[in-house]
């Protein structure tokens, strides 16, 4: 380990001023409470980091059966899908892309660019206590690659011993079982969870290629809670992920697909502009119709997943201060069939993490040393080209790194400040330094403003974060050299009353270095001649996204609350290819909570504005196609997605549910498939604008004891 650069890091002490000392903060996250309290629920939790938390109960009230459809459909946050056959989908924060959002479960990081690719959706919620988002690079002080903000999942600590079980069917053959029980005992308490989960494959236009990913999902967790071993207090969790999902061919027949690799079994003609030959689609350049002859598997893509997490921590009084000490580890196997390749991935990854808190005078300092792991190894075949690419995408990387945060109360608590900086000793990258600083500003009882402006990197990886393509090439030619950078700057004025609570918040996202992946490159001046290669390469330009957006609650009567919401966000890049999937400028949320007696309900709407497919596809170097050879839409219409879901309790232990999502059954698939073509006719599954499933009922029951 190279010697770390301690100089910025004495540098945050000069936040140290006159005021008052908050003790008891949490270690890696200062968070600070004013003791205030409303009528109205705030919008954003009481800490100097602009921070929007979802509760068990709100949770809930969504319906949702993981993580990534629990945080879709709210301001400056989003679920995007990535694919249109195996569905990888991210969460994405203030319209970054996703894999710039980092995963933490109790404030430990423990997910990479390969198990969020499809190990979001594997996010279990039994036994959260709350789901906390944070936006903008740096908010987190452990995990500096969060370039658009941070997710932290915080498991509860039972008080009592509980059991609850949900049953759920729903439409296209959905089906979940969730369980989670509990158990206290004198110092501490055991939890158990598992879920199952499934969902037929979705053919929404009737060519016989999916556009929602069929799964059969298992996960399985137990966690621990010590309240005082040798005065520690520990907490952690076991988790294990069992994943087959299929999407393209319909059904669950892997291995018949998997052989299927010759003849046409579709009917390219079905859907809007369907090929006017059910044997191909009509090619651009040779001005006829190019059939298809790659069997079901040529469009089908399955992926197997295999997951096995522990997180833990420990925390205990030190003096007037605190120290904690945690630890992440994860296995993470995915064995992958892409139209015709074949992809195998063993992740390892660590984490470690010592750290101290500690008051000096007026001012709270946190310090500590964390040290991260990833390692990648895979394996693969082309069947279009007969090439093993074994190892084209491994990578080792191993970062020690060094934080410190101090915090400091002004004028009788009216202003807080909260400076940190870290240091990172990356083995490819060299050092990196992340600098933070948060301002909040409580105007009175009902008003405050939160300034914060920080960076973040992340080390780039070449797992085809953006494009399958390099699956069928030789080699990587890793052309990268410098970390991706983010640059942030926020500013957020929140109001909670008697009966309205809102929040206006603007941000500022510039990001340095974006990796960028170039596959179906001539290899020849690369040292592969003849062959092909992916180009993993840096952006030369920034890509900056700027956005704002408005949320405000009114509780109209005790039972009712309405909430309204609106962003808006400006892109600004020149090289194409940088923002790879297309984003709105404008998004509108509307929102009805009713809870009266055994009664509960909830409807939202979301309105999606248009969105500049021309510019974002860059339509300019690469014209996209329909199947019958006409251009695809230069831009995506406007549309809603309506949820209603309403909950009946029959009694302490029992309850009835019934819901809907995507109410009016709007799909892109009734307006242009999600599929393209470019000029020579190669086929690509990219075109993504819309929802990839029309509307969904379901329904289901709960016991609770």
């Amino acid at each position: 380990m190279k010697e770390m650069r301690l100089k910025p890091l004495i540098a945050a002490l000069g936040l140290a001023c006159a005021g008052p000392v908050l003790a008891d903060k949490e270690l890696g996250e200062i968070t600070v409470s004013s003791g205030k309290s409303v009528g109205s629920k705030p919008v954003l939790r009481d800490e100097i980091i602009a921070t929007e938390s979802l509760g068990a109960r709100e949770l809930e009230k969504t319906g949702a059966t993981m993580l990534t459809e629990a945080l879709d459909k709210r301001p400056g946050i989003s679920t995007q899908v990535e694919c249109s056959i195996c569905n990888v989908r991210n969460v994405v924060l203030n319209n970054l892309p996703g894999r710039y959002t980092t995963l933490l479960i109790d404030g430990i990081p423990i997910f990479s660019s390969v198990s969020t690719a499809y190990g979001l959706d594997s996010v279990s919620l039994g036994g959260v206590d709350r789901i906390d988002i944070s936006r903008g690079a740096g908010t987190s002080l452990i995990a500096p690659e969060a370039l658009a903000g941070s997710v932290n999942i915080v498991t509860r600590r039972p008080t009592r011993d509980e059991f609850m079980a949900n049953q759920q069917f729903g439409s296209y053959g959905q089906w979940s079982t969730d369980l989670f029980g509990a158990k206290t005992f004198a110092g501490g308490a055991l939890t158990a969870n598992f879920n199952h989960n499934q969902h037929n494959t979705v053919d929404g236009d009737g060519n016989g290629v999916s556009e929602y990913t069929g799964f059969k999902r298992n996960l399985g967790g137990i966690g621990f809670f010590l309240d005082d071993v040798g005065g520690f207090k520990l907490k952690g969790r076991f988790d294990s992920v069992d994943e087959k999902r299929m999407g393209g061919a319909m059904g669950r027949n892997y291995a018949a697909v998997k052989a299927d690799l010759s003849g046409n079994p579709f009917d390219w003609r079905r859907g809007q502009n369907g090929s006017p030959s059910a044997a191909g689609w009509y090619a651009h350049d040779a001005g006829s119709v190019l059939p298809y002859d790659g069997g079901l598997g040529g469009m089908s893509e399955i992926i197997f997943t295999d997951r096995k997490q522990f997180v833990a921590s420990a925390t205990r009084k030190l003096g007037e201060g605190s120290m904690r000490f945690a630890v992440g580890a994860a296995r993470h196997k995915q064995d992958s069939f892409y139209e015709g390749s074949i992809y195998k991935a063993d992740q390892t990854q660590y984490y470690l993490e010592a750290s101290v808190q500690q008051p000096f005078g007026a001012t709270l300092v946190t310090a500590g040393l964390n040290y991260r792991y990833e390692d990648l190894k895979s394996t693969g075949f082309s069947f279009s080209n007969g090439v093993p690419n074994d190892g084209i995408d491994n990578y080792a990387y191993r970062t020690p790194g060094i934080f410190l945060q101090a915090y400091r109360a002004l004028l009788d608590g009216v202003v807080e400040l909260n400076g940190s900086i870290r240091y990172d000793d990356h083995n490819v990258f060299g050092g990196i330094t992340s600098p933070r600083l948060n301002v909040l500003w409580n105007h009175d009882h009902e008003f405050n403003s939160r300034f914060a402006v920080g960076r973040g990197f992340r080390a780039p990886t070449s797992f085809f974060e953006q494009d399958h393509g390099i699956l069928d090439d030789v080699a990587i030619v890793r052309n990268i050299k410098k970390a991706e950078i983010s640059d942030n700057a926020s500013y957020a004025l929140s109001h909670a009353g008697d009966r309205l609570a809102w929040v206006a918040s603007l941000n500022y996202n510039r990001i340095s270095n974006m990796a960028l992946l170039a596959p179906g490159s001539a290899g020849d001046a690369y040292g592969y001649p003849g062959e092909t290669v992916t180009v993993f390469t840096s952006a030369q330009q920034p890509v900056t996204v700027v956005g704002g957006d408005l949320t405000a609650t009114y509780k109209l009567t005790p039972q009712l609350e309405a909430t309204v919401a609106l962003e808006r966000f400006s892109y600004r890049f020149s090289e194409p290819g940088t923002l790879a999937f297309a984003r709105p400028e404008t998004r509108a949320y509307l929102r009805l909570d009713y809870e009266s007696g055994p009664w509960s309900g909830m409807l939202r709407g979301t309105w999606t504005g248009p969105m500049d497919l021309a510019r974002f596809y860059d339509y300019a170097n690469n014209p996209r196609y329909n199947f019958d050879g006409t251009p695809k839409m230069d831009k995506s219409p406007a549309y809603w997605v309506v949820d209603l879901r309403g909950e009946y309790r029959l009694d302490k232990q029992w309850a009835l549910y019934l819901g809907a999502d995507n109410l009016l059954d709007f799909k892109q698939s009734d307006k242009e498939s999600m599929l393209w073509v470019d000029s020579a006719g190669n086929i690509d599954v990219t075109q993504i604008w819309g929802p990839n499933r029309g509307r969904f009922i379901y329904g289901g029951v709960k016991f609770t004891l």
